[in-house]
């Protein structure tokens, strides 16, 4: 049997395993049921990956994620060893062949999603492989208390049904003591061995600053902290945005987001990791499984929607162990935004039942039919038809889909695609010939940031209810576009592909969920108070309150986030008379606005505003008008 150590050097270019990592992956060996809990960046997939190595046969390995099942079983086959994950799309003839090659073909690792384990296909497969280690990542996944609960996860444990004296190792970055306590009972532990690295990151300072303009204060900080960054926002439009800002202001940045092909995404990140571009601008797409060690910053302009997934992302800097920032923007809005777009549109039970009760009535379903039926779903149609708000409508849908009473096809999304390829000039001039196009063009220009640049998916409902006209000439003013080579366009009238799981019976398949389903809108509601506490509380270190929600009691102050830094400033004595003699030193030069006197002056700037604000009750300065400060003798 080889030995770990030379695993991680022959296979990784390692000669130390991280903190944990070793214990783990011995517990692993002596067939215990294991539960690592590790933060991100601790690698985790090593705990079970150099196991399934030593020992022979096969690892199934439990996610449900495709995109990291995908891009960790391509990082297996780049190190020659044989990988496969299988995900929806494939046949049943291709399912079949890769199943069999499972067993017969050397296989080291099987990755599967918790929804394929319930085919009778798959299942038999399995009890005629030699399965050496069973891995169930993202386990908070089987709590109802966790971040992501996913019912279908509670039938991993067929798996031990199947192979009973194979042992279990569940492994997840966020989950809170009950999580925990319910992924062992759900996995039918013995005797299991628990370990738990800390939360602690001692050498990240989490700040969280209030400002009422986001960009000005990201430029502050990427002119403080000059290393690699990732900004995170909440949409493809502002990823786009934010990168022409800092772009505009002579800052190295590209951006990322689920709509870019893959050689895009693989070039970006690549200029990226090899620091030829410093700053990557990204939604929460962007970031798992990649291991880019010396990120200095991360920077977050929207209130994230769980703590469990700010603390995530956050901790994908300072993987080197120097020193990082988190920094979570703020302003007024945030509070109520966050509120709007997480609280108020969740769905009720009712409305829920609503839904799948229009959802059968619309493909026709007669009661106590349809299981395993699959229909084209066009959704903006779907809607409209009923009359429902479409973010409301698509929560419920995911509710439906997530709690395995329909199966809503990974591709759900507008496939619409659109890109003007002429220049803004050509365009102009030919809105000025063609006057009956001009508000739809107009419409989609305002709607959809960078659609010069790249093909976009766009939403012909939205655009037919912002130009005040019906899709229909929406559409024929596209096909007429397209014929004049003004735009690339490709429509498609379906965008999702749906399966129903279960026989209708209405209110009756409801019920089974409803329990469930309440329990997942409390969680989310405390989710959100939770992150409102977090990004209001200015008492107690960020630090402590980060711990303290991951059940670590702990007390020593940080010393360096948002709150202990403003406790150390405010037992400073600052001697206003002395900001004052600099700010008249320095107007003396020239007129500044108050932005350019903070970055000259190095004080804090509530303290620079304030005594600003007393040097103009005094009449000693003046605002100008081009918002600018003077003295008033000059």
């Amino acid at each position: 049997m080889s030995h770990p150590i030379e695993i991680l050097e022959r296979y990784w270019n390692h000669t130390s395993f991280r903190p944990l990592q070793e214990d783990i992956i011995n517990a692993v060996l002596d067939n215990e049921d294991t539960f690592a809990l590790l933060p991100t960046g601790g690698g985790k997939s090593i705990c079970f990956q150099i196991p399934a190595l030593i020992k022979e046969g096969i690892c199934i390995v439990v996610s449900p994620l495709v995109a990291l099942m995908k891009d960790q079983v391509t990082q297996l086959q780049q190190k020659g060893i044989k990988a496969m994950a299988i995900t929806s799309g494939i046949s049943y003839t291709e399912l079949d062949s890769l199943l069999d090659n499972c067993i017969y073909g050397n296989y080291k690792f099987l990755y599967l999603s918790p929804e394929r384990l319930q085919q009778d296909i798959v299942q038999q497969r399995i009890k005629q492989m030699n399965v050496n280690l069973i891995a169930v990542d993202e386990a908070h996944c089987i709590s109802q208390w966790g971040n992501d609960f996913r019912p279908a996860y509670k039938n991993i444990t067929i798996l031990r049904q199947l192979h009973p004296t194979t042992n279990v190792i569940a492994l997840t970055a966020t989950a809170k003591p009950i999580v925990v306590e319910e992924v062992i009972k759900e996995l039918d532990f013995i005797a299991p061995k628990l370990f738990k690295a800390s939360f602690n990151r001692p050498n990240i300072a989490y700040h969280v600053l209030s400002t009422e303009d986001k960009n000005y204060k990201i430029e502050q900080i990427l002119k403080t902290y000059k290393g690699a960054s990732i900004i995170y926002v909440r949409s493809r439009k502002a990823t786009i945005e934010i990168h022409n800002y800092l772009e505009a202001k002579g800052f190295s940045s590209t951006f990322f987001h689920g709509g870019i092909n893959t050689k895009e995404k693989q070039d970006r990140l690549y200029q990226w990791t090899n620091n030829q571009k410093k700053i990557m601008v990204a939604t929460n797409a962007f970031g798992m499984g990649i291991d880019k060690p010396d990120v200095e910053t991360i920077i977050h302009i929207n209130l994230p929607e769980s703590l469990e997934s700010y603390y995530q992302e956050a901790g994908r800097a300072g993987r080197n162990n120097s020193k990082a920032y988190a920094i979570l923007l703020k302003n007024n809005a945030d509070e109520s935004r966050l509120k709007n777009q997480f609280l108020n549109t969740l769905p009720s039970i009712d409305f829920i039942k609503l839904v799948y009760r229009k959802l059968c009535n619309y493909f026709q379903i007669s009661y106590g039919e349809g299981v395993s039926s699959t229909h084209q779903f066009y959704f903006n149609d779907f809607c409209k038809v009923y009359e429902f708000n479409t973010t409301k409508a698509f929560k419920a849908l995911q509710t439906l889909d997530r709690n395995s009473i329909i199966k809503l096809s990974q591709q759900f999304n507008y496939q619409t695609k659109l890109q003007f390829i002429v220049s803004n000039n050509t365009l102009l001039n030919y809105i000025e010939n063609n006057k009956q196009f001009e508000i739809i063009v107009k419409s989609i220009l305002r709607t959809y940031g960078g659609i010069f640049e790249h093909q976009l998916k766009i939403n012909l409902t939205l655009i037919a209810t912002k130009a005040s006209t019906t899709e229909n000439i929406v559409l024929s003013t596209l096909q007429q576009l397209k014929k004049d080579n003004i735009i690339e366009f490709h429509f498609s009238n379906t965008d999702s592909e749906i399966t129903f799981l279960q026989p209708r019976e209405d209110e009756k398949t409801i019920n089974r969920i409803a329990s469930v389903v309440e329990q997942q809108l409390n969680l989310k509601k405390e989710q959100i108070k939770a992150v409102i506490n977090y990004i209001n509380n200015n008492t107690t270190c960020k630090n402590i309150q980060l711990l303290n929600y991951f059940g670590e009691d702990f007390k020593a102050n940080c010393g360096k986030c948002s709150v202990c830094r403003d406790k150390e400033n405010t037992t400073k004595t600052v001697n206003l008379k002395t900001i004052e003699n600099n700010i008249v030193f320095a107007l003396e030069k020239a007129q500044l606005n108050s932005r350019e006197l903070v970055e000259q002056l190095n004080y804090n700037e509530a303290e620079v505003l304030k005594v600003l604000q007393l040097m103009i009750e005094h009449q000693i300065i003046e605002i100008t008008f081009a918002n600018t400060y003077k003295l008033k003798h000059i």
